[in-house]
């Protein structure tokens, strides 16, 4: 009887696995060209290095206009910001292995749960950009942990606390803009 147990189990996880495997290919199969495809490989991407620190939560300048979401690979920073150009929230995230090069982009899919490349249950999942085969996006650990990834998977997951996870979801439906700066 357990031997029969422990095949289901196994059988069960294969077909999640299979499962996750199938819907991220979808996901990154069905963004548009000029939304998915990288603008430079991860390997170009220059070492990071913070902004001015007596302003480290300040908008950048040059970030553009209007709605849209700010993502800073250098500070690790995200800012939300309003139609009339109003920060309406900013946080700080933890970054996958993978960045997305500097560019505009847009959310092109979103899943309230997920399960990460790292294993990990996450909720409030916001996609925006495939990066040499790796999909990038936005999500929280339903744990509430934000680890750095493992430098040796290739990862393209942004870690936001839960509270801040929420607040991506809530704004960056699907096709809002998503600006990537240094």
């Amino acid at each position: 009887m357990a031997g029969s147990s422990s095949t289901f189990v196994a059988g069960l996880t294969a077909a999640a696995v299979a499962t996750v495997g199938f819907l991220a290919y979808q996901a990154s199969a069905n963004a548009p060209d000029e939304v998915a495809r990288p603008r430079a490989t991860a390997s170009q991407a220059a070492p990071k290095a913070p902004r001015d620190r007596s302003k480290p939560t300040a908008l950048p300048a040059g970030s553009g206009r209007g709605e849209r979401v700010v993502y800073s690979v250098d500070d690790d920073r995200v800012w939300l910001v309003g139609p009339n150009g109003k920060v309406r929230r900013t946080f700080t995230v933890t970054p996958g292995s993978v960045d997305p090069p500097p560019g505009t982009y847009a959310v092109t899919s979103r899943s309230r749960t997920a399960i990460g490349t790292d294993g990990a249950s996450i909720e409030h999942v916001v996609r925006f950009a495939r990066v040499d085969g790796v999909v990038i996006g936005f999500s929280a650990a339903v744990d509430g942990s934000r680890r750095a990834p493992d430098p040796a998977v290739r990862t393209g997951g942004i870690r936001e606390s839960r509270a801040d996870g929420n607040a991506m979801w809530t704004f960056a439906t699907i096709g809002e803009r998503i600006v990537v700066i240094r």
